[in-house]
């Protein structure tokens, strides 16, 4: 078992703690202990699946597949560094395991033979309950290739997370992200590219909802990828140098 599923488990019950497993992934413990992960990337399916020198795997693999049983899993749409089809059949294998998926993840879950008997299918205003986690989804633009897609609003234990998902900025959206009360951690893409926000759009969307943190994401695992979060910090001081914001690495958490 690696160190970073160590840090998982022995994160104390009690509290509220969130890790990143780097590109937009994320697990969440909360005070009883129950994990959810959402968007995990764990292996090389995506450099194996579209065989692009642009998208071999840039940053270490931290997790095995069966060190963590997870009590849900979250896949926002179906590319392949959201959706990993080499690791959620493993992640399902856990009966008590619950996935939430876009509708456009229908046609990969069942050519993996994936059980039907845990799997929901999630559009835009869809709200489920799953242990203490509330789960809200949300409007996502990530263009095209995938109109399925969603971001999520996770209340668990008092606290508001608002990951909108791969998504260009939408200044209209607004009264969606905080329909249910104001955002503690807002977590947003600055990588620019395939439709999603760019560094500029992160800090300006964080000016706008005022969250108690903001938490950069989807850099750094990719060449094709981009993202700077030297430019991200520079773009907060400038636009609203009052907002807390923190640069997760790999393997690193939070308690929040």
């Amino acid at each position: 078992m690696k160190d970073f599923a160590l840090t998982v488990l022995n994160a104390k019950p009690g509290a509220t703690y969130l890790f990143s497993v780097g590109q937009a992934g994320y697990i969440l413990k909360n005070r009883k202990g129950e994990l959810l992960g959402i968007d995990l990337y764990l292996t090389d399916c995506v450099e194996r699946i579209e065989g692009n020198i642009g998208y071999k795997r840039l940053l270490p693999k931290i997790l095995e597949l069966d060190d963590l049983k997870f009590d849900c899993i979250v896949a926002t749409h179906a590319h392949f560094d959201h959706f990993d089809a080499d690791a959620i059949p493993h992640l399902m294998a856990n009966e008590k395991n619950h996935l939430f998926a876009s509708v456009g993840c229908k046609q990969i879950i069942e050519k993996l033979n994936i059980s039907h008997k845990n799997v929901m299918y999630v559009k835009p205003g869809d709200h489920y309950k799953i242990g203490d986690y509330i789960l809200n989804f949300i409007c996502c633009d990530h263009g095209e290739a995938a109109l399925d897609a969603v971001g999520i609003v996770i209340e668990v234990d008092g606290i508001k997370i608002c990951i909108t998902g791969d998504t260009r900025l939408r200044l209209d959206w607004i009264d969606k992200y905080i329909k249910r009360g104001s955002i503690d951690i807002l977590i947003a893409p600055i990588n620019g590219a395939f439709g999603n926000m760019d560094e500029q759009d992160c800090a300006d969307l964080s000016c706008i909802l005022k969250p108690k943190l903001t938490i950069p994401s989807h850099y750094g695992m990719f060449a094709a990828h981009g993202g700077d979060p030297g430019l991200f910090v520079q773009k907060m001081i400038e636009k609203c140098p009052q907002n807390k914001y923190y640069l997760m690495t790999m393997g690193d958490h939070i308690k929040l």
